[in-house]
């Protein structure tokens, strides 16, 4: 399961964050897409790396099969584990723009440099359910896809293509995100304040200390809980300055919905914890990461590496 937050420094700067939570991690790496690669797309849709790209991923059959990603222009997007629900065409359609679903990340980092031209594009695509190999079948996604302006989330299903627009600026796993909007309703009475004292009868009963009117927040691990908890802490933090304030920002916001090892099995009877936690930030184009067993933040700038060169680099 996973959580993501997008927030800006409100100096036209992007930071788009995910935990990425399972049982164990697939080997990812953080891979650099230059305007120079040749990429392989089944149907054609990124026949060129107009954006260089940046983010955590797979390189399979040379391919970058990208978790999350962000590009030179301050665009970035997420993927989110979505069964149950995501359901992409079975074979592509005449006369859409068909997109691989194992390349819409890739898709719109690479071709895009605002959510309003993502938006404007996504209403003649089709994601497909082609998968890059039998050793990957199509992962089940939906998608947070973020500028420094605003972000939506992308839904594909059975009956076609869904695009919300995410105005809290957080997504989670299933239900769909209009299950998860409109159950943030139930948790209007939360606040961030501190309360005054309360007479009953006689007594005049102070509050224990900071935090009371926060109280219903859920803390458990369910996504619909981890979607509510993430919304109210990206929403309430103060807006940051400076590059270090806002990476620490993501990274302690996505701490508090970070899953623990030993505290939620799946079916399976493993169980889940963050693998990671990985934030893009537009202000240095730089791309930050910590994992479950090295939880030190590390980066890798677009700027130390050729982001017009012809190779991939996996760092």
């Amino acid at each position: 399961m996973c959580t993501a937050v997008r927030f800006s420094d409100g100096n036209g700067h992007l930071y788009l964050a995910r935990n990425l939570d399972w049982t164990s991690g697939y080997g990812e790496r953080v891979v650099l897409t230059p305007t120079g690669y040749a990429t392989r797309s089944p149907f054609g849709a990124v026949a060129g790396i107009r954006h260089a790209v940046i983010g955590m991923g797979l390189v399979e059959e040379k391919t970058p099969l990208y978790f999350d990603c962000g590009n030179d222009a301050g665009l970035a997007v997420a993927g989110l584990n979505f069964p149950g629900y995501a359901q992409y065409a079975p074979e592509p359609v005449e006369g859409a723009t068909n997109v691989a679903a194992f390349e819409f990340p890739l898709w719109v980092a690479s071709q895009f440099a605002s959510v309003d031209e993502v938006e404007a594009a996504l209403g003649d695509v089709v994601i497909v359910d082609r998968p890059i190999n039998r050793k990957y079948p199509s992962s089940l996604l939906h998608w947070i896809i973020g500028d420094a302006t605003r972000a939506v989330v992308v839904e594909y299903t059975s009956d076609g293509m869904h695009v919300f627009d995410d105005d809290v600026d957080v997504l989670a796993n299933q239900p769909g995100f209009a299950w998860h909007h409109e159950n943030l309703r139930n948790y209007l009475n939360a606040s961030s304040g501190f309360p005054e004292d309360t007479v009953l009868g006689r007594a005049r009963l102070a509050p224990f200390g900071s935090g009371s009117l926060m109280r219903g927040i859920p803390g458990d691990y369910y996504s619909p809980s981890r979607f509510v908890r993430a919304a109210y802490v990206n929403a309430h933090y103060p807006e940051k300055a400076s590059e270090e304030e806002n990476v620490s920002r993501a990274f302690h916001t996505l701490q508090q919905v970070a899953m623990v090892d030993g505290c939620a099995a799946m079916s399976s009877g493993e169980f889940e914890k963050t693998i990671y936690t990985g934030l893009f930030s537009s202000r240095t184009t730089t791309y930050y990461w910590n994992t479950y067993d090295a939880p030190a933040i590390r980066s890798v700038a677009m700027a130390d590496h050729a982001s017009d060169g012809t190779e991939l680099a996996v760092i």
